[in-house]
This record gives structure tokens, C-alpha cells and sequence, in this order.
């Protein structure tokens, strides 16, 4: 990830210390000499980053990744590269929390942007901004020309707005950078922290969000909905997709292009979303799941398993559609 505007980092620290921080068994012996400076996911990693691996359905990507280590099972370090030092744990979402801590002690919690002024006062620093009464602006935000926010709304420190956005009333948005020609409307919330929490029978754990919200060219959302950050990587909505009202997107989920997903349909952390998808309302998708492009899902369905790509479901578990209308007629 490149460096993150919107937490401070810490680090970077010896491999040495991760290693006693989760208290991991190491096959190298090499790792000693390693410094890491950041948490990243198998795709994005770098040569001095630790990533992770919890399911073999991403060992297609962990067999490319480019991090110097990585944090996973006995059962899954078989799928990774042989210059990847693997840092095999029980509880391997735990572990990541506890590293993920170490480089960003205050990303578990949102605390509150003590930077926040009246816009009246800043008015001389976007001339061509349109603001309603009590907007508050945090410091370092980017907003392009002929913007309007709402009255009301809270945009914090380093967040971007492009031109010719459209910020509805009662809107907060942080951790977020936003495109060209979007709507958000009324009482939506963007950026806010994930559910993430690592379950123990002592006490569970917060788990650190340091992802952003990255919202493309001409996305609409609709009133009440909530965007959650990434918790590694990003919560990203591709150009032209619009979202109807509260709708929620968990972290570290991709919508793609030209999507339409109607009201109070929730789509769980880490689904990707193709192009040209459809969503009826209600419906609900679990974490994790690939929606092929051209997908059309119906009101109300429960998705729990990948869909291929031109498909058309229904139902709960979400089964193609002829089969649903099958099943209907018993």
C-alpha cells in the first residue's frame, strides 16, 4: 500500500520482533537479517512487507506475491514462493491483528478529527466550492471546483473530493478518496471503520482498518448507506455504479462498473463484484465470494457461493434461476 494520508505508521521493525510478537514457528533462518515495514495483501505486497494467508482459495495469489514473509498455517505455506519466509501461527487473523497493530496502534478505533473548522472560515481556500450551513472541514482536505456539500456534513482531514460532487446533508466521510462527478446523498456514511473483530473466548479483538474507500467517476450513493474502509486493502466502487438506499459495503470489498444495487442489500468484507452486476433489494452476499460480470441477482437472495459470469440467481441459497422457478412449481 502506498503510504496512507490517513493513520500514522510506525515501524519499521525487525522481522525478528513480528516473529516473537505472535510467537510463530520459522523454517528460515535467515529471517533475523529482515526489516518490514508494512502489512500489505499477497497481491500487494512488497519485497519489505509481511502478508498473509488464511485460504487456499487465494493460493493463486500467494504463489506471486512478493512479500519477504508471510503469516499462515503448517497446511497452507506450501503455497508460497520459496524466497517467502513463512511464519506459521494458529490463529492466523489474530496474528495479523497483532502485527497490524504494531505499524498502526490507533486504526482500530475511529477517534474523533480534532482538526475540524466551519467551512465560513475556509472559504478562501475553495473559492469555487459550494458549502451549506455547519459543514465541517478537516485539515489537508482536497475539494475540486464546482462541488456542493450540504449542511451539516463533516468531511475529515485529508480526504479528496473531486469536481462536480454532489454531498448531501448529515453526510461524514474519512479515509476516503472520491472521483469526478459523484453524488452521495443524505446521511451516508463513508469510511468508517469495518467489523473487524478477531472472536477469543478471553476477550475479543479489534482489528485494525488502515485501508481507504476509493469511490470512481460519476458512482452514486443512495441515502443512509455506510461504506466501510479497507481493512488491508481497499474498499473500491468502479466509475458509474449506483447504489441505491441503505445499502451497506463492507471492507475491503470491489464493485465494478456499471453496476445498480438496490436498497438494503449488504455485501460482506472482501467480495468482488464484476462489471454490469445487478443486485436486488434485500439481498445479501457473503464475504469472499467472486460475482462474475453481467450477474443479475434477485430480491431478497441469499448469495453463499461464487457466481459465474452471465448468470441469472435467485433464492436463498442462491440458485440459477430456472432452477428457482423449478423448485417454486413443486
Amino acid at each position: 500500500m502506498v503510504d496512507n494520508p490517513f493513520f500514522k505508521k510506525e515501524g519499521p521493525f525487525p522481522l525478528s520482533e513480528i516473529v516473537k510478537k505472535v510467537n510463530c514457528s520459522v523454517e528460515s533462518q535467515n529471517y533475523k537479517n529482515f526489516k518490514i515495514y508494512g502489512v500489505e495483501s499477497l497481491i500487494n505486497a512488497k519485497e519489505s512487507d509481511v502478508t498473509f494467508l488464511n485460504s487456499i482459495k487465494y493460493k493463486d495469489y500467494s504463489l506471486k506475491t512478493k512479500a519477504v514473509a508471510c503469516i499462515t498455517s503448517d497446511n497452507l505455506s506450501k503455497f508460497l514462493p520459496n524466497n517467502c519466509i513463512s511464519l506459521n501461527v494458529k490463529n492466523i487473523l489474530m496474528a495479523v491483528t497483532q502485527v497490524s497493530k504494531m505499524f498502526y496502534p490507533k486504526a482500530d478505533l475511529d477517534y474523533p478529527d480534532i482538526n475540524l473548522v466551519d467551512s465560513n472560515q475556509i472559504k478562501n481556500i475553495y473559492p469555487k466550492v459550494n458549502f451549506g450551513k455547519n459543514v465541517l472541514i478537516g485539515k489537508n482536505v482536497q475539494i475540486g471546483n464546482n462541488t456542493f456539500i450540504g449542511s451539516n456534513s463533516v468531511i475529515e482531514s485529508n480526504v479528496v473530493i473531486g469536481e462536480k460532487c454532489l454531498i448531501g446533508s448529515f453526510v461524514t466521510i474519512r479515509n476516503t478518496l472520491i472521483h469526478n462527478n459523484v453524488c452521495i446523498q443524505d446521511g451516508s456514511k463513508i469510511g468508517i471503520k469495518g467489523f473487524g473483530f478477531i472472536p477469543s473466548p478471553e476477550k475479543n479483538l479489534r482489528a485494525p482498518h488502515i485501508g481507504k474507500v476509493i469511490l470512481e467517476d460519476d458512482v452514486e450513493i443512495g441515502a443512509n448507506s455506510t461504506i466501510d474502509r479497507g481493512s488491508v486493502s481497499d474498499t473500491i466502487i468502479r466509475s458509474n455504479t449506483f447504489l441505491d438506499n441503505q445499502v451497506h459495503i463492507a471492507h475491503n470489498v470491489k464493485i465494478g462498473k456499471n453496476c445498480m444495487i438496490a436498497g438494503q442489500v449488504g455485501i460482506a468484507g472482501s467480495a468482488i463484484i464484476g462489471d454490469n452486476v445487478v443486485i436486488g433489494g434485500q439481498a445479501g452476499i457473503s464475504g469472499h465470494l467472486k460475482i462474475g460480470n453481467n450477474v443479475k441477482i434477485g430480491g431478497g437472495s441469499g448469495v453463499i457461493n461464487n457466481v459465474p459470469e452471465n448468470s441469472k440467481v435467485m433464492g436463498y441459497p442462491a440458485v440459477d434461476l430456472k432452477d428457482f422457478v423449478k423448485l417454486r412449481k413443486k
